[in-house]
């Protein structure tokens, strides 16, 4: 623990008692490499006006250090400044009284003024001056939940489609309790469901399907309400919602287009975030994970303005989030996949499909398993120390 900077008081004093011997010059010169004869040569001192060895001045003062890091103020003081006055040498033998006084505070900066003198054995001044110490203050380490007693509940938005089905059915596999939040798709969030919780236990997870419209305040609340009523905390948040790609040259495109986009990608995401934070912000820890794409990397793909746009803002919005939220043991990272084998890519041509996985490195589309994988590492133990980052998962179609 540091020094109580409120304890300490005007005037208070502090000393230490030294004394000097031959070890101490043969230290100092090793240590700074001042072999200066007048130092360390009885024969060339007795030359001198001093006529005897001249400790340094400098090994004296050093044991003004001393003072102020252990004693005034001691632990967590920082020496910034100090004026000194040589008044009379330093002889070996002499036994030296160092004494540290508090003479203003200076409170908004942490910072005293201290008064410094050094007498010998006689009472003889050696030496005076004036430092000034800040003393530092260091918070303590936050209170973090062990791994095992933390919740383990994650929200997956647009979780009963290709890519929110898989990464429920990996969380769940992974022991997280998991919300299938759906807006139009009852059927299949009701048969992923089904399947997770028929193999839940032994460490495997819940499922519950909760529809909700996660662009509006109140289906966002809802959402977040109906995972905590049924499993507890949230501790991971996917945004992964996202309406049709519907490609469209510019000019066909309503702006109608785009806000449905940025309602669903971007202020789902928002809202969702709003929600869950203040929750995992008191906990000091949490996860969110937002699927962008990689529509942002490399050359623009003509007719998807209205998508881009919207994966852009989430992005953005992800790396100040990862800021924001970072001192509070929130961290907040993207997956980016490529086209991934999912209806999503419905309205693209399969020839294109075909054209792009020719061209990737792997010789593949991306896979709704793959994109899983990555969610699951960015909310595991494992990538604590990862916010603010984007994992690709375009079997290296776009590479950085």
């Amino acid at each position: 623990m540091f020094k109580d900077f409120d304890a300490i008081q005007v005037g208070e004093t502090q000393m230490l008692t030294k004394h000097i011997t031959e070890a101490d010059v043969r230290k100092f010169v090793e240590m700074t490499g001042d072999d200066n004869p007048l130092h360390v040569d009885r024969a060339y001192a007795e030359t001198t006006a001093f006529k005897d060895i001249v400790v340094h001045g400098m090994l004296g003062a050093s044991f003004i250090s001393t003072v102020i890091g252990t004693k005034l103020p001691g632990t967590g003081a920082l020496w910034v400044s100090q004026n000194m006055e040589f008044l009379l040498p330093v002889r070996l033998g002499d036994v030296l009284t160092i004494s540290a006084t508090v003479l203003k505070k200076h409170e908004r900066e942490r910072l005293l003024e201290l008064d410094t003198k050094i007498v010998n054995q006689n009472q003889q001044l050696i030496l005076t001056g004036v430092g000034k110490v800040k003393v530092l203050v260091t918070a303590e380490p936050e209170a973090r939940p062990a791994a095992d007693a933390r919740p383990r509940v994650a929200i997956v938005t647009g979780g009963a489609g290709g890519i929110g089905k898989a990464i429920c059915q990996r969380l769940a596999a992974d022991g997280f309790d998991v919300v299938v939040n759906y807006r139009g798709q009852a059927d299949r969030a009701a048969q992923i469901v089904a399947e997770i919780n028929a193999g839940a236990g032994e460490g495997k997870g819940r499922a519950l399907a909760v529809q909700a419209d996660i662009a509006t305040e109140a289906g966002a609340q809802a959402l977040y309400q109906a995972a905590v009523k049924a499993f507890g905390a949230v501790s991971v948040l996917v945004n992964n919602a996202s309406p049709r790609i519907n490609p469209k040259p510019f000019g066909a495109t309503a702006w109608d287009d785009v806000q449905q986009q940025m309602d669903v990608q971007v202020k789902g995401a928002f809202l969702m975030t709003g929600a869950v934070v203040p929750e995992m912000g008191a906990r000091k820890w949490g996860r969110i994970v937002n699927i962008t794409s990689q529509v942002l990397d490399g050359s623009p793909s003509v007719t998807w303005t209205g998508y881009a746009m919207a994966k852009g803002a989430l992005q953005v919005f992800s790396n100040y989030m990862a800021a924001e939220l970072g001192p509070q043991g929130i961290t907040v990272n993207c997956v980016s996949p490529g086209m991934c084998e999912t209806t999503l890519i419905g309205d693209i041509p399969e020839k294109a499909q075909l054209m792009i996985a020719r061209q990737t490195p792997l010789r593949r589309l991306a896979k709704p398993s793959d994109v899983a994988a990555a969610v699951a590492y960015l909310v595991s133990d494992d990538a604590g120390f990862i916010t603010g980052d984007t994992v690709a998962v375009n079997g290296g179609m776009a590479m950085r």
